[in-house]
């Protein structure tokens, strides 16, 4: 029977030419070195090997059995590696940092994905700042940060948009978006309940800009809830609008506790990125985050 512990302990001492080294290497005592080579001598027929003053030196037999198994054995140990990687992965911790806006879908998303995750909470510019100090494993972010210390991804787009709760008659608003009637239109958006997640208003305040080319809205935000999915999950149980990213209302849409009601082709998509830092031996990790985020994120409205 084939005993694939010789056939690593004679690669190593081919490879270093003594068998001292080949122990320190394989973390053995010289004479468990020894042993598996005489073994292997034993099972082959032939000797492998011939002493010499410092070291030894191959016999053609040994030469022979090197070509013949190298490429098998290297494979081998391949596999072995990943499959030691990837049991290492499955307990590590990794740290991941967000903004809030986004973490409703992108944190559930992950946690979803892996076990053990510490999350934080900052803006882009922060977190670009923490991955590039090695204080966080990883960052999404809706900016693009192009250093020599650090790698990233694109790995979707995301959209502003606006929605209302199912209640909500928005039929006259149709019709007056149609019609290309941007007066009325604003007019009725006036008139009704606003909701935001943040006293700034800077969602409203972009959306504004782009679909009416106006840098201010005219309305005072009714209620001010300071995270995203809250002011969702309380929109969808009362009357009013919002605007969200179209990720975070895509749940909320589907199970038809709110609608769309205005999708502008004036406000422009925004890149996500996944953010690392070089040479963290982090590289699995990296692809399975972005894998899953192409893959939510391209799942559109």
């Amino acid at each position: 029977m084939v005993n694939l512990e010789w056939y690593r302990t004679f690669k190593s001492v081919y490879k270093n030419g003594n068998f001292s080294v080949a122990s320190k290497e394989l973390f053995m005592s010289q004479p468990a070195v020894s042993q598996q080579i005489a073994m292997l001598e034993a099972h082959v027929g032939y000797k492998l090997f011939n002493r010499k003053s410092k070291g030894v030196e191959p016999t053609e037999y040994a030469k022979l059995l090197n070509n013949l198994i190298i490429d098998a054995l290297d494979r081998l140990e391949t596999v072995e590696s990943g499959f030691r990687a990837k049991a290492e992965d499955s307990v590590r911790l990794i740290s991941v940092g967000v903004s809030k806006d986004l973490f409703n879908s992108c944190g559930s998303l992950l946690i979803s994905k892996f076990d053990l995750i510490d999350f934080t909470f900052a803006e882009d510019d922060a977190l670009f700042a923490l991955v590039d100090a090695k204080k966080l494993d990883f960052a999404i972010t809706t900016k693009r940060f192009d250093t020599f210390d650090t790698i990233y991804e694109i790995v979707g787009k995301i959209k502003l948009i606006m929605v209302a709760p199912m209640n909500l008659d928005i039929e006259e608003f149709r019709k007056k978006l149609k019609a290309d009637n941007y007066t009325e239109t604003e007019k009725w958006l006036n008139d009704q309940k606003w909701y935001t997640h943040d006293a700034r208003i800077p969602y409203i305040k972009l959306f504004w800009l782009h679909a009416f080319s106006k840098k201010r809205p005219s309305m005072v935000p009714n209620y001010i809830i300071p995270s995203e999915s809250e002011m969702l999950e309380m929109l969808s149980k009362n009357s009013g609008i919002a605007i969200t990213w179209n990720c975070n209302a895509r749940k909320y849409i589907k199970e038809n506790k709110l609608q769309l009601v205005w999708n502008s082709f004036h406000v422009p998509e925004e890149f996500v990125y996944v953010l690392t830092a070089k040479n963290n031996n982090l590289n699995s990790f990296f692809e399975t985050i972005s894998k899953e985020l192409k893959l939510f994120l391209g799942n559109r409205l």
